[in-house]
């Protein structure tokens, strides 16, 4: 069986072929089956459609509860504020996360919501998981998307 993180990786690709931004993430329930595998589909024309809040929805849709109590999210860029927001909310014991991203990330990042003393859960944070596979997929990304304009 694939680990997680190659799982976040072909959902990632998979989102680039679609024209987004490649970022795939994977749900892993407190077993380690794999509950949500999702990529971003903001393109398609929701903006809170990142491959994150995707995978914690469908997560919850299959647990039928919105905490996460015990499961793991695997991503491959470090998530937003929004994000890291809603990771809080669905409790998820664990975030594993390949590139960080000094622009727009929220968790070691900018907001670093979980630093906040608002923020009522605190998942456990791995951060730089394969990073240099998952920098080199967004730069290609977006030098395909400067070579187009």
């Amino acid at each position: 069986m694939p680990e997680p993180m190659d799982i976040a990786f072909e959902a990632a690709e998979a989102a680039s072929k679609r024209g987004e931004v490649p970022v795939g993430a994977v749900v892993l329930g407190p077993d380690g089956q794999v509950l949500a595998v999702a990529g971003n589909e903001v393109e398609a024309g929701d903006p809170t459609a990142h491959a994150e809040i995707l995978a914690l929805r469908a997560a919850a849709a299959k647990l039928g509860r919105p905490r996460l109590e015990g499961c793991e999210l695997v991503v491959t860029l470090e998530p937003c504020s929004m994000c890291a927001t809603a990771i809080s909310h669905a409790r998820i014991k664990r975030l594993v996360f390949a590139a960080y991203d000094p622009k727009g990330g929220g968790v070691e990042h900018g907001p670093r919501m979980y630093r906040q003393p608002t923020c009522h859960h605190r998942p456990e944070v791995v951060g730089g998981v394969q990073a240099e596979k998952a920098e080199m997929l967004l730069k290609q990304f977006f030098a395909g998307l400067r070579a187009e304009s």
